[in-house]
């Protein structure tokens, strides 16, 4: 990162440059000598910050979905945020995730790879305990999941994948699929060990329990995607225009739509005892003379001016007039 100077440096050093004390060609000299930084290949950069920030923004929507979605299938308070994303090697994502912990393996095509979905023990435990009909508490002493429970889990997180399909619909459209659970993460090897991935880390919140959810996604998986991550790609997609086969079944569509045309004869005002007493054959006198026009609405739009008359022994309407559009106003008057 270049470094700024303040003021207060910029005014001493060219102080320093006037009085002597430092000579011009020395600093020119400075900054032609070539300059070395250390790169660690097995700490490969391979996502850049505006990756990052994609990657951010996707996932702080599949939070708020799953939020919602877990607060539906527990019944009870569950928050859950992004708290991290960042870049490191599979091996070292491996080593820092407890040796006992619930590993949901899936895959997401038309990507290509595997993915994981590391569930903290306390988070996944006070799950279960809520969906057996407990409170949400997390026991001290973490067992291996009998076979009823990793069915249990394997539905739950199953159908959590649907809310990160949503949450990626904006940049392509992927079905994840549960492939497996694992609780050791030894027994999981997705990628070779100096892949890098992006980690991304949810704080979870269920009831009183608190732990983390890790989403690892592979370099290898998204770089077919990976300009797709930028934030010229945003823009430009939101431009995307329908297809003309798009446009044909819309216009189909609209042209099929039903509409009331409501004739409207006039008003007229009476009372509540005058409607009980009316009987065949009485006359009410409407707000407007004969020979004036009838407004005609489509819906609730003014749009058409008629005269009232027959065909062939039926009442109808002869359009005389296309309302012009601002126009409902002077009629309404």
């Amino acid at each position: 990162m270049v470094d700024v100077l303040s003021q207060n440096e910029i005014d001493a050093l060219l102080a320093a440059l006037s009085s002597g004390e430092m000579d011009a060609e020395d600093l020119k000299k400075e900054e032609t000598t070539r300059k070395i930084s250390v790169y660690d290949f097995k700490r490969a950069v391979r996502f850049s910050k505006d990756h990052i920030r994609s990657l951010t923004r996707i996932h702080e929507n599949f939070a708020r979905y799953l939020t919602t979605y877990f607060s539906a299938q527990l019944r009870t308070f569950v928050q859950i945020n992004v708290v991290d994303v960042e870049q490191l090697p599979y091996d070292e994502f491996i080593r820092s995730i407890p040796k006992m912990t619930i590993l949901n393996i899936f895959e997401a095509e038309p990507l290509e790879g595997r993915m994981v979905l590391e569930v903290n023990p306390n988070v996944a435990y006070a799950m279960l305990d809520r969906l057996l009909g407990g409170p949400g508490t997390a026991p001290s002493k973490m067992n291996a999941l009998t076979e009823i429970e990793t069915i249990i889990m394997e539905k739950v997180f199953a159908r959590a994948f649907d809310s990160l399909q949503e949450a990626w619909k904006t940049v392509i459209d992927i079905k994840p699929k549960l492939e497996g659970l694992e609780t050791n993460p030894q027994f999981m090897q997705i990628v070779s060990p100096n892949e890098t991935i992006a980690l991304i880390s949810f704080s979870t919140k269920i009831g009183d329990t608190t732990g983390m959810i890790n989403l690892c996604i592979p370099h290898v998986v998204l770089e077919p995607i990976m300009p797709r991550l930028s934030v010229h790609h945003w823009f430009v997609s939101q431009k995307k225009e329908r297809i003309p086969e798009e446009v044909e079944i819309l216009e189909h569509r609209v042209k099929k739509t039903k509409l009331p045309i409501i004739a409207e004869l006039g008003e007229a005002t009476i009372t509540i005892q005058e409607f009980l007493g009316l009987a065949q054959g009485d006359v009410l006198t409407l707000n407007k003379p004969v020979d004036e026009g009838l407004k005609i609405k489509v819906g609730e739009k003014l749009k058409f001016i008629g005269s009232p008359g027959s065909i062939r022994d039926r009442l109808a309407i002869q359009i005389d007039e296309i309302v012009s559009e601002g126009a409902e106003e002077d009629y309404d008057e």
